[in-house]
């Protein structure tokens, strides 16, 4: 029935600074960026994975009334909403080092487990994202 999940939404409070944290510190590349006059429609993508987008989206109309995107701004604030995305990577070690010589919020250092090396960074807006490398 299905064949792939191709965008997956992550909410942001500035999607002009989401751009400069998403492409600019984690190497993503701006997929779509079209003002449609309600929103803007913002995606990235990693380079190697043009097919899978991320949805940099603003809390607010048309998907949400602006009483729920007050409480859905709140909640990402706290961090509450749980991990957003989880990225894999070849050396988790490595890219936990890159990025924080780049000043990435790491809420978790690389941690060893059975089934691979992971670590948690927050995004500018408390997202989390997990970066897993598989052995």
């Amino acid at each position: 029935m299905f064949t792939a999940i191709k965008i997956t939404t992550i909410h942001v409070l500035d999607q002009d600074e989401a751009v400069a944290f998403y492409v600019g510190k984690l190497g993503f590349e701006v997929a779509n960026d079209v003002d449609m006059g309600f929103t803007r429609w913002l995606t990235v993508a990693l380079p190697n994975d043009p097919e899978r987008h991320l949805l940099l989206e603003v809390p607010g109309a048309p998907a949400l009334s602006e009483e729920v995107a007050g409480q859905v701004r709140d909640l990402l604030t706290k961090g509450a909403l749980g991990v957003a995305c989880v990225i894999t990577t070849d050396d988790c070690r490595k890219a936990f080092a890159e990025l924080s010589a780049k000043g990435v919020e790491f809420t978790q250092e690389p941690v060893e487990h059975p089934y691979g090396i992971n670590c948690t960074l927050r995004d500018p807006f408390g997202n989390q994202i997990r970066i897993n490398q598989h052995v």
